[in-house]
């Protein structure tokens, strides 16, 4: 790990297009701003652990589960075909 010490309103760059600001020291607290491309995602690490404990949970599910929704889904089809052609419902 690399540690650098840095004052309010001082930066750190991470390669060509990533700054970290300090912005404010409160007593323990220190507040940082981040300037980073759209496309890099940034996360405070508690919720980027989430995330990807709910990605492996996503990834186990079985194929059972993806079966259950499949069957779902053309049963939900299947049902708006019962209606008769030309029948429409609040035509008075």
């Amino acid at each position: 790990m690399l540690v650098l010490s840095r004052k309010r309103d001082e930066s750190i760059m991470i390669g060509d297009d990533i700054e970290i600001t300090v912005v404010e020291v409160r007593g323990e607290t220190v507040r940082l701003g981040l300037t980073a491309p759209k496309s890099i995602a940034v996360y405070r690490k508690e919720v980027y652990e989430a995330i990807q404990r709910e990605n492996v949970a996503a990834a186990r599910s079985s194929g059972q589960d993806l079966s259950r929704v499949a069957k779902a889904l053309r049963r939900r089809k299947d049902k708006g075909k019962e209606e008769p052609e030309g029948s429409s419902s609040g035509d008075a």
